[in-house]
């Protein structure tokens, strides 16, 4: 939600306000669902057994409404990540205030409050660091595909969209089917891990 909607506002606040002029800048889940990437996908795959990967629904930019339409849209790309990260630093400023070592052995078996803030500010750190992370792989259409065609020379940046958009989903799952998209996670997320929760 936070991260569709941040796509959202920084292009309204760069001087397209499409996504803002059709809700998208909302805390309220269903205005960023998507049927198939949301719904559709997720419960297949659980049903199926296959990894899992989802989207929610993108976000409509006009870059003719942009004042210099590469760079803005580099900015609203990584708008989304950027957010991620922003929730992720929260949730690691609230873990600096209820550490895992100020909980005895029964506290888990409770269920007392300052169990569960932890317990909710780690999952909070977790899925916004692998969201943030997962984004900005350089694939399209995640946004990490989009801020590279974007700083790529503009030539570039057209052969790139052509030759890997169309392949971006198939990449992926081949990423995700033989470890590798792991691979390029994990040592990302273990750097945010040791930066911000020392």
């Amino acid at each position: 939600m936070i991260h569709e909607s941040a796509h959202a506002w920084s292009a309204a606040f760069l001087g397209d306000a499409t996504a803002q002029r059709l809700g998208r800048i909302s805390l309220n889940p269903s205005r960023h669902i998507d049927p198939i990437g949301t719904v559709l996908l997720p419960i297949v795959a659980i049903w199926s057994g296959a990894p899992i990967i989802g989207w929610a629904k993108p976000v409509p930019v006009n870059p003719a409404n942009l004042k210099h339409p590469r760079r803005d849209f580099l900015y609203i790309a990584a708008a989304g990540p950027m957010s991620n990260l922003v929730l992720a630093v929260f949730a690691a400023i609230i873990l600096s205030v209820y550490p895992a070592g100020s909980h005895g052995p029964d506290t888990y078996l409770t269920g007392s409050g300052t169990t569960q803030v932890f317990l909710l500010a780690s999952a909070m750190f977790d899925i916004n660091v692998l969201l943030a992370v997962f984004n900005m792989i350089p694939i399209p259409p995640l946004d990490g595909g989009n801020v590279l065609a974007g700083l790529l020379p503009e030539t570039a940046a057209r052969v790139f969209d052509n030759l890997i958009r169309p392949w971006g989903f198939v990449l992926l799952y081949l990423l995700l089917l033989t470890g590798v998209l792991g691979n390029m996670i994990m040592p990302v997320y273990g750097f945010f891990g040791e930066l911000l929760l020392r």
